[in-house]
């Protein structure tokens, strides 16, 4: 039977509760009750819609700051129905920890910005009102999903994102590519969501709750080998997650989406595609005892990382480049995240989720920028002995600031592998001083900018590592040789792609090199077995355009 269960947090924590509670139902209130505005008072919703996520923003920053205060984690559960099997009770809970009040001021932030951008976007458009009812309603349910201390809960609010998502992706439903796209997105959703909902059950079923707080609890409690049902749920976490990053070679409806308005591109790729990285942190505490679940997201974000990071070299059209990009950096999460690295994953996520909104709602000024003129250096190939000196330079200088923030392999072998990404980025940096040939001024200007960005690097990891570690299990101790392994192949990766991006120039005189060229513009192709298989079982029926009044 069900029944109320309300738990009431005194003072500062109620305060917190409150202000948590507002963000989605916020955004509810305006979907759900503003749609009767959505006709002939399409400027009044949008201006409506703006205020909801201008409020919604608020909130989560004021319950972020006051939990920074002194807010404590917890759970609080206003309603509850058991489950047979004692399996635990869908509730209607919210759970608040540090990740909550991260994620909930990272989202109602790149929604108001993405809503305000909207505004000045669509004016005129015939359909403004409908696209922001559905804007609202995929906001809210982000923010439902953030805020769910329930997994069931999660999972429908899961759902309901995606299926949200879908009519902002079907909003010019005259484009064939558009409506391709969603309903291959609509496929590859329904078989994520089911994976997951299969994950959460085996979970209730071996642990018997639903609660994420009694979870992580659980899991901190738990001494010797994982049980075979918990296994079996973290491989489906994985498959859900890899499904909702796009990770290679699934990733070409996330490629396809350009079609719908640029406002939805930059929400989807902003916010909504995190969710993967969101899910494995939410799970870390099973996760993070599950190793064969964890290569397995350690394997799946390599290969994404190594084909997209070829594949977006060659291509021209800069919401393409950004959608491969996007791709590409929700396989990087992944595999901090199989390495264990789960405060990492977080300030990857923040920083990705802020520069990637920026990225797309700029791109017309972006190839604004690249088609004014401008004077470039010259170009050439680094010799071998700057290779030497610079990839020298790099390692020590990363091994030195790093160690001076206790990053030590004892410790973590796995922040090897962070040390290695890192000097491969201080090293692309750096060669670039000797490519421009400006002398030994502007090379040392380089090399302080160098030790600037990877100072900054890792005080920003040190700084979520403190807020994060109360939110997230304690860091996995490497101690196997498939481990030490995929340590090492991501560090033969990463300096593989260095060297082919430097060297890209000089490669092209080659034939092998010029037919490759060919194969990654198309994407090597794996998209299009899915393309052809969902247009012949579910064909596309042409919508005739028509032309709005006054145009």
């Amino acid at each position: 039977m069900p029944y109320a269960e309300i738990v009431m947090p005194s003072n500062l924590n109620f305060i917190i509760l409150m202000l948590i509670s507002a963000v989605p139902l916020l955004l509810w209130a305006i979907g759900l009750f503003g749609s009767v505005l959505s006709g002939e008072h399409a400027r009044l919703m949008a201006r409506l819609s703006n205020g909801a996520a201008g409020l919604s923003f608020l909130c989560a920053a004021l319950a972020a700051l006051l939990y920074a205060v002194g807010g404590k984690t917890l759970t609080v559960t206003l309603f509850s129905l058991a489950l047979p099997g004692d399996m635990g009770a869908l509730a209607l809970s919210i759970y608040i920890n540090t990740v909550t009040v991260i994620m909930l001021s990272l989202v109602s932030f790149v929604g108001f910005v993405v809503s305000r951008y909207a505004r000045n976007y669509l004016q005129g458009e015939k359909h403004q009102g409908r696209f922001y009812t559905w804007l609202n309603l995929t906001l809210a349910s982000i923010l439902t999903l953030i805020v769910s201390g329930n997994m069931l809960m999660f999972v429908l609010a899961w759902m309901t994102t995606s299926l949200c998502l879908h009519h902002l992706l079907m909003f010019y439903p005259e484009r064939t590519g558009a409506v391709l796209a969603a309903r291959k997105k609509i496929i590859v959703s329904r078989v994520g969501e089911v994976s997951l909902l299969i994950a959460v059950l085996l979970i209730g079923s071996t642990l018997h709750t639903m609660e994420f707080e009694a979870i992580f609890h659980a899991m901190a409690a738990m001494t010797g080998p994982l049980p075979v049902a918990l296994q079996w749920a973290s491989g489906l976490i994985v498959l859900a997650a890899a499904l909702k990053t796009a990770q290679f070679p699934l990733q070409g409806w996330l490629i396809q989406v350009m079609e719908a308005p640029t406002p939805v591109s930059a929400l989807l790729h902003a916010g909504i595609v995190n969710g993967g990285a969101f899910l494995i942190i939410r799970m870390s505490p099973i996760m993070s005892q599950a190793i064969n679940a964890s290569n397995a997201l350690v394997i799946i974000g390599l290969v994404t990382i190594a084909a997209a990071g070829l594949v977006m070299l060659t291509q021209t059209s800069i919401k393409v480049f950004l959608a491969w990009t996007t791709t590409a950096q929700m396989g990087f999460m992944l595999l901090e995240c199989g390495l264990g690295l789960y405060s990492l994953a977080m300030l990857h996520l923040v920083a990705h989720s802020l520069y990637k909104a920026h990225a797309f709602l700029s791109s017309g000024s972006s190839v604004d920028i690249l088609r004014a003129p401008a004077v470039h250096p010259a170009q050439s190939t680094p010799i071998f002995w700057q290779w030497i000196v610079v990839l020298a330079f790099a390692g020590l200088m990363t091994i030195g600031i790093g160690a001076a923030f206790g990053v030590a392999l004892e410790h973590q072998p796995a922040l090897l592998a962070l040390g290695a990404i890192v000097a491969v980025a201080m090293t692309q940096l750096l060669l670039q001083s000797f490519k421009a040939g400006m002398g030994t001024a502007f090379t040392a200007r380089a090399a302080g900018l160098s030790a600037l960005i990877c100072t900054a690097y890792f005080s920003l990891h040190a700084a979520f590592h403190f807020m994060l570690a109360t939110s997230l299990p304690a860091v996995r101790i490497v101690n196997g040789p498939t481990q030490f392994a995929l340590i090492g192949l991501v560090m033969l990766v990463f300096l593989a792609i260095l060297l082919i991006q430097q060297n890209l120039p000089s490669l092209a005189k080659y034939p092998i090199a010029r037919r490759a060229y060919v194969h990654l513009y198309n994407g090597l192709y794996v998209d299009i077995p899915f393309s052809r298989l969902v247009q012949r079982f579910w064909p596309i029926q042409a919508v005739p355009y028509t032309q709005p009044k006054g145009v």
